[in-house]
């Protein structure tokens, strides 16, 4: 096959490509930093021939062309995989839903064919010289996606870095139905927010004292995850290793400063594996054509049964809150929806697998509401209708500013104290007597 001539024969505009979706039809967008853009323009402009489209995709780092509409409802709906602001905003809108999914799952749910593909777009790095597009950062479910679309229109954004060292990573010219010069955008870019606080240091502090020497990484999303990570760039340990759902700019610090080898690592030897990235500008120039890095799909990565492999695992996630039954949850406020299930469930199992294994969720002991009053994220039972993300028999560690706790094994009177010990002092009583009406304190318990 001559490549060059087969990129001509497919290659064309953004508004002809997207006339091949029909009302009714499930779309698929993408992910991440891989959600079409120019198509999504131009499949807007079609808004008053369709209705009823279905759109899935996640993470998304600004509103889709389609919604800007007041009446974007009665056309199209977003369907998301996982939830970032801006989806957030979508379902507050009345114009997006969440998906309820683990996300190592989704290359088996499209391979079984549980739902439609009907055209899949997305954003790809330039053709290489073989007629490979690259995902970029963002293997995870697409091959699983693009092996059951009916048809497939790749965006090619110059600025997508090409992200080696593992499989399924790239689609083929051949497998492709249409193609689109993008307008070259910069990626959009997830920073690691503020400043870190004092209470973010607080836990790194706690967290960073546990983890040894040749340990592997996973670093969920979040200031607090991302302050972890400067801090191990800035400690003694050594040989660290790599493997995690998402790679953000926190590795990129840790590995210049000539902390990650992955040298013992006892599989995938001196690779950094990872399903996703997304951060900043920095990130991307790092993971481009790296090969100490190794962009694989979410059903790897998240596998307990791959991660069990791999000794001394530490995972570090974030959460909303925490009942004093050592419920987690990491995704919602109440019924309403802020993030998703993503991979925590996955490797809070599988790092305690793993042999030297660890897992810690990370919150802050209160939060301010917008009245100003302060709350406390440990509570007696989560808020009504708020997700259950890790259930208690899972959850290892639970730390806050105010100390680190092991759940693992513990009677519900044990963890209830272990829970209040490291709440809010000004909420421990309150606590105290809530976990008494539960029937989970005993009269031996400090009050």
């Amino acid at each position: 096959m001559n490549y060059e001539a087969e990129y001509q024969k497919k290659l064309t505009s953004a508004d002809e490509a997207v006339k091949v979706v029909k009302s009714g039809d499930w779309v698929d967008y993408g992910w991440c930093v891989g959600t079409a853009e120019e198509l999504d323009i131009a499949l807007a402009k079609r808004t008053d021939e369709l209705s009823d489209v279905k759109v899935r995709g996640g993470i998304l780092f600004h509103e889709p062309a389609i919604f800007a509409r007041e009446d974007a409802g009665e056309h199209f709906c977003w369907n998301s995989w996982h939830m970032s602001g801006v989806e957030r905003k979508l379902v507050g809108k009345g114009v997006g839903y969440y998906n309820p999914l683990r996300y190592s799952e989704l290359p088996r749910w499209y391979r079984e064919n549980t739902g439609p593909v009907d055209v899949a777009m997305f954003q790809v790095a330039p053709m290489d010289k073989h007629g490979y597009f690259n995902f970029g950062p963002s293997a995870s479910h697409m091959m699983a996606m693009c092996e059951q679309a009916k048809y497939i229109i790749v965006e090619v954004n110059e600025n997508m870095p090409r992200c080696l060292g593992g499989w399924e990573s790239e689609i083929h010219i051949s497998q492709v139905d249409a193609i689109v010069e993008g307008a070259n955008k910069p990626l959009g870019e997830l920073g690691a927010g503020g400043a870190p606080t004092d209470v973010d240091r607080a836990v790194a502090e706690l967290v960073v004292k546990e983890i040894p020497d040749g340990a592997c990484l996973q670093l969920g999303i979040g200031g607090m995850p991302n302050t972890i990570g400067a801090m191990i760039a800035e400690s003694d340990l050594k040989d660290l290793g790599v493997h995690t759902e998402m790679y953000v700019d926190a590795f990129v610090d840790i590995a210049k400063a000539g902390k990650i080898t992955g040298a013992r690592k006892s599989i995938d030897r001196g690779r950094q594996a990872y399903a996703f990235g997304a951060g900043t500008k920095k990130m991307y120039d790092y993971i481009d054509d790296n090969p100490a890095l190794m962009s694989v799909p979410v059903d790897y990565t998240n596998d307990a049964r791959t991660i069990a492999k791999i000794d001394n695992f530490i995972s570090i996630n974030n959460a909303v809150d925490v009942d004093l039954y050592g419920q987690v949850n990491a995704e919602s406020a109440g019924t309403k929806q802020i993030s998703g299930a993503g991979g925590q469930m996955d490797f809070v199992m599988g790092a305690y697998l793993s042999k030297g294994g660890k897992s810690f969720i990370c919150l802050s002991s209160t939060f301010k509401s917008k009245d100003g009053t302060l709350n406390s994220r440990i509570r007696p039972t989560l808020a009504n209708g708020s997700t259950v993300t890790d259930t208690r028999p899972q959850v290892m560690y639970i730390v806050t500013e105010y100390g680190l706790v092991n759940l693992k094994g513990t009677s519900t009177w044990q963890r209830a104290e272990k829970l209040i010990s490291v709440a809010h002092p000004d909420f421990r009583d309150e606590l105290a007597k809530e976990a008494e009406k539960m029937g989970i304190w005993r009269a031996s318990n400090k009050r």
